[in-house]
């Protein structure tokens, strides 16, 4: 199973019994939509909620920090879901949010996961069967591999400033990256980490709300000065977009990466880290 999955094939293998498809929609604040109760609407055929907005360790100080082994373990188990098993996520959601969902997995190992190409938006506009019965999946064992890593914080990122040893990209729009406006969604100024590119997530997509091409994949990397042969750390507002530019250069063939998870929410909220606006230096 590839990475990226189109509506064709998910549609010819949906019913394998080591196939689980699972919703990871997650929107971002101030959304007046309930992923829960879309879900419950429509649904592809025999998909799983996953509840990604739930999946984050209240316990740490990063802002929506990622989820502990167990945490994920339990989640994945409740869904059925083991660690042989081959998974599907898929979105409804402007923020792209099955990458994140995808960064999990990553997180710890599991190999066999792939991100449905277009997402909702294109199974859905395709006229594919759906769903709206409750899914009542068989619990499992999940055995959650050693955590990854591939996860910066606050103190890696600041020496990283210093020693330059990985890149930093910021996958937020250009206006929120330079300080032209506040990031309203955070409540903070806008700006970035010093010596950080960038490179909007949304470049990373056709207008159909699919991945772009190989090649167009890559000159987006490149137009935003980097060089995927070094290590890259990518951040965002709070971690969730951030995991699609991860995503995209796992798909360029670059996994050579790690995802500062407190990116703005926790770094533009500390008076003491440094900022700066305007354009990449």
């Amino acid at each position: 199973m590839d990475s990226l999955v189109s509506t064709d094939w998910l549609a010819a293998h949906l019913g394998e019994p080591d196939l689980v498809v699972l919703d990871a929609t997650r929107h971002l604040p101030g959304v007046e939509r309930v992923p829960l109760e879309d879900f419950r609407t429509a649904h592809l055929p025999g998909a799983r909620f996953l509840d990604l907005a739930s999946l984050t360790d209240r316990d740490s100080s990063v802002p929506g920090a990622l989820p502990r082994g167990e945490q994920l373990a339990e989640r994945l188990g409740a869904l059925g879901v083991t660690a042989k098993t081959r998974v599907v996520l898929y979105d409804d959601s402007a923020i792209k949010s099955a990458a994140r969902a995808w960064f999990m997995f990553r997180l710890f190992g599991h190999e066999r996961i792939a991100i449905l190409d277009g997402g909702w938006g294109k199974w859905s506009m395709e006229g594919r069967p759906v769903e709206s019965d409750p899914v009542a999946p068989e619990p499992a064992k999940y055995a959650v591999g050693a955590r990854r890593p591939i996860v910066r914080s606050k103190a890696d990122i600041l020496a990283n400033i210093d020693a330059g040893e990985e890149q930093v990209v910021d996958a937020r729009d250009a206006d929120r990256f330079t300080g032209a406006t506040i990031d309203t969604v955070h409540g903070l100024p806008g700006g970035h980490i010093p010596g950080a590119r960038n490179l909007f997530f949304r470049d990373l997509f056709r207008d159909d709300g699919t991945y772009r091409p190989i090649p167009e994949l890559r000159a987006a990397v490149a137009k935003a000065g980097l060089d995927p042969d070094r290590p890259i750390v990518a951040s965002c507002g709070s971690g969730m977009t951030a995991s699609v530019v991860l995503f995209a250069l796992h798909l360029i063939g670059r996994d050579d990466f790690a995802l500062y998870d407190g990116s703005w929410a926790e770094w533009g909220a500390d008076p003491d880290t440094p900022k700066e606006t305007g354009p990449a230096s």
